[in-house]
């Protein structure tokens, strides 16, 4: 399932506003009530919005994180790009850590003409992406598979990535603190995270704009102790003292080519 424009649209309005009219959507959007309709309906359904009466409303801060086929189609052009930049900056032959989460899986699609990788991963959707190239080497921890997120978690997972020192390790987060202090929704994908980042010789975090001020329980991590930050575009004013000193020829990369290193 995919998401038209219009749709991200509404979703990011609903994020904005709380609660929107189906009439007041339609005449924002010059188009019929049955068709918004039509859209809140299936963004209801990916768990995107919450139904109420007369139109839908942002479902603000879930204590758990939204399904992970929800996630993946939420911004897939901004992901789609901060994986084109990743894919720029790492080499054939290189050897690369991917974390989980839906932004690592763009970059792993982004880098599918990338030969004689070593890939250390606990994500299955970068195994399958990259295991399509016969002379990529992949390696996977033991365990049981979290669905529907078909990702891998604990000790187990830990200690793969502490076992391999490779050269990029590429990571997502489930939301930035306004200090910069990362957030997720699982206290094991804190540990799986500090374990990669400290594994790798340059750690990159991949993250849309959505991110900064999301909210989850779990803390772990800091923007701070990263080598490199992607992002779709510029991060928002109340973020941007956390970059200054990042500019052109930083640590900073905007995938839309607002900032450096694009």
């Amino acid at each position: 399932m995919n998401i038209t424009t219009r749709q991200q649209d509404i979703i990011d309005l609903a994020r904005q506003d709380g609660f929107l009219s189906v009439e007041t959507l339609a005449e924002h959007f010059s188009v019929t009530p049955q068709t918004i309709r039509r859209d809140i309906n299936m963004l209801c359904d990916a768990n995107l919005l919450r139904r109420r009466r007369g139109g839908a409303e942002y479902m603000e801060a879930p204590r758990l994180n939204l399904p992970y086929d929800s996630r993946r189609i939420i911004h897939p052009l901004a992901k789609q790009a901060i994986g084109a930049v990743v894919a720029r900056l790492i080499p054939n032959g290189a050897s690369v850590s991917f974390g989980i989460g839906t932004t690592p899986e763009f970059v792993a699609l982004a880098m599918q003409g990338h030969e004689d990788l070593t890939v250390v991963t606990n994500n299955l959707n970068v195994t399958m992406a990259l295991s399509r190239t016969p002379s990529n080497r992949i390696i996977l921890p033991g365990g049981a598979v979290r669905l529907p997120d078909r990702d891998l978690l604990g000790p187990h997972v830990d200690e793969m990535y502490r076992n391999y020192r490779v050269d990029f390790g590429v990571f997502g987060v489930g939301g930035i603190e306004p200090d910069g202090t990362f957030v997720d929704f699982d206290r094991a994908e804190v540990l799986a995270r500090a374990a990669m980042r400290e594994s790798c010789r340059v750690s990159i975090l991949v993250a849309d704009i959505s991110k900064f001020g999301r909210p989850a329980p779990a803390r772990g991590g800091h923007l701070a102790d990263v080598d490199m930050v992607v992002l779709d575009t510029a991060p928002p004013p109340a973020f941007a003292a956390l970059f200054d000193g990042d500019g052109r020829g930083g640590r900073l990369r905007i995938a839309s080519g607002t900032g450096a290193g694009t």
